[in-house]
């Protein structure tokens, strides 16, 4: 290589700047960004996670929220409601064959002719529109059936005659009929499953026959069988109290005798009555039991035992999420100081944490779960859950973060530090740690769902059972949905399985933001 002498240089080579000529850096046209500020706008350009992380902030809102807004709660059930169709009111006042509360029902002749029978007594809209598709050979109707007050009576009630006075008052007082005259004993169809079956009023061809088909007129309109009394002639059998809400208020003539509809029989503990089933949810809600009930609307339906899907849900999810947040945040937190040790000092020190870990993590979580319900049977199965996967979720952080502690340690950056006399804690937490971040905040955002799939798949196994109190669990909804699919209702476990899918890959979205965002390489290429 040529070497340059400077000693030989002459003098008059040599020449002074004046202060015009000297030249500067430039000043930054742009203001600092801060390292979260940058990890900010990295994550606003993947639109992916973006959209992942609107839908993880509804389902979270909706899990927070939801509950506040239904009056039903997880220990609710009724199973004259059981498998309603979801029912919204913008939808079923407007018309709108969607989200209406009906079904389509296909049944044969008598099949219609009951609900037909129904829909003329009550006035109520159970064949929508009254629209019927009859089959070319006329064994097949086919027409919107409505869930909720195709019900009907149910079987007899028997009330208090207590009671039976106060939904006298309660019907005078709203015009509401809630009781229907009822069919005198004798006159029932003989068998022991038709005979207390209150939706049967009408006049049968065969009252011996185990399927009772109604007996129109010669018009095709259903004969009422309503025991009648003569006016001031009630015998110990009926109820001193009737209803006009369908004979009128001096009840009816026939061949010049005044007669009067029965409401009620006496039987031994009370009255037998017929009472139509939607109103008296209605009165049973709004006037005894007052618990902000006001009518049988099912936004997300029912299940088989008439539990309300949306507020399970909402419980459900409710539960899902502050459950995996605790427990990852307790791995973090364990796993984080585990790993970092491990992978600070490493040698013996790592050697010997690696081997803890790697026993416990051996160790099958099914095992875990099964020895912990064994032995604290009594104890809150939500307890068990939690211990058991802390048992071990913690090991999963702790390897990541001992292996970015593994990888940054002996960084330039980390020896000058050390050079510099900073002690180990520091530079473990202000240099090492942040520039792992990356990676550990994305295990954070995919232990989150994990820890959700988990609990679901061990509810819906029947291995956990969170069924107690207000609390439930999306699986136990999904292992109802897997029943209902045999009874044509697969919107019980549409809506649980559409909520676990949203969440599991939004979180993944999520997550890959994350980790593009804290990644310490790309800072800078956000401009």
């Amino acid at each position: 290589m040529y070497q340059v002498n400077f000693n030989d240089i002459p003098a008059e080579k040599f020449q002074f700047e004046t202060r015009n000529d000297l030249s500067h850096d430039s000043k930054f046209e742009t203001k600092p960004v801060s390292y979260f500020q940058g990890a900010f706008r990295r994550f606003s350009k993947n639109k992916g996670a973006v959209v992942g992380g609107i839908v993880i902030a509804i389902l979270v809102l909706f899990a927070i929220a939801a509950p506040f807004f239904t009056p039903f709660r997880p220990l609710y059930y009724d199973m004259m409601y059981a498998y309603v169709t979801p029912k919204l009111s913008l939808f079923a006042d407007n018309g709108a064959d969607f989200w209406d509360g009906y079904r389509v029902k296909d049944t044969n002749y008598v099949g219609y002719l009951k609900d037909k029978a129904l829909a003329d007594e009550t006035g109520r809209d159970i064949i929508k529109r009254g629209e019927v598709t009859i089959s070319e050979d006329g064994s097949n109707y086919t027409y919107r059936y409505n869930t909720y007050y195709g019900v009907g009576f149910g079987k007899y009630k028997i009330i208090s005659q207590a009671e039976y006075e106060d939904i006298q008052r309660y019907q005078d007082e709203t015009g509401i009929q809630v009781l229907y005259p009822i069919v005198a004993y004798s006159d029932r169809p003989t068998l022991e499953k038709n005979k207390y079956d209150a939706n049967i009023y009408y006049k049968v061809e065969n009252p011996a026959a185990a399927t009772i088909r109604p007996k129109p007129d010669a018009n095709g309109n259903i004969i009422p069988n309503y025991w009648k009394c003569e006016a001031g002639n009630a015998t110990n059998l009926m109820a001193d109290y009737h209803s006009s809400r369908i004979e009128g208020e001096n009840g009816f003539v026939e061949d010049g005798t005044q007669y009067f509809y029965v409401y009620g029989r006496k039987v031994d503990g009370g009255i037998e009555v017929r009472a139509e089933y939607y109103e008296y949810y209605i009165y049973q809600h709004t006037q005894v039991l007052k618990d902000g009930i006001t009518e049988p609307l099912f936004l997300f339906g029912t299940t088989q035992t008439g539990k309300d899907i949306f507020a399970c849900l909402a419980y459900g999810a409710r539960f899902s999420f502050i459950f995996a947040s605790i427990v990852v945040i307790v791995n973090f937190i364990v796993g984080v100081i585990y790993g970092s040790i491990a992978g600070y000092y490493g040698g013996r020190t790592d050697l010997i944490m690696e081997r803890i870990s790697e026993i416990l993590g051996s160790i099958p979580t099914m095992i875990v779960i099964t020895l912990l319900k064994y032995h604290m049977g009594s104890t809150s199965q939500a307890i068990v859950l939690f211990i058991a996967f802390f048992a071990t979720g913690w090991i999963g952080m702790a390897g990541t973060t001992r292996m970015q502690f593994y990888r940054f340690k002996n960084q330039e950056y980390v020896l000058a530090a050390r050079t510099l006399g900073a002690s180990d804690a520091r530079i473990m937490g202000r240099h090492i740690f942040p520039n792992g971040l990356g990676t550990i905040v994305t295990s954070i955002a995919l232990a989150i769902p994990y820890m959700i799939y988990s609990e679901t798949s061990l509810s819906y196994l029947g291995i956990i059972n969170l069924e107690a109190g207000n609390t439930t669990s999306v699986g136990t909804l999904i292992a109802a949905g897997q029943q209902s699919i045999m009874a044509n209702a697969g919107y019980v476990a549409l809506f649980p399985c559409l909520f676990l899918v949203l969440m599991m890959l939004s979180f993944n979205l999520f997550g890959n933001g994350l980790r593009d965002a804290f990644n310490p390489s790309l800072r800078g290429s956000e401009e």
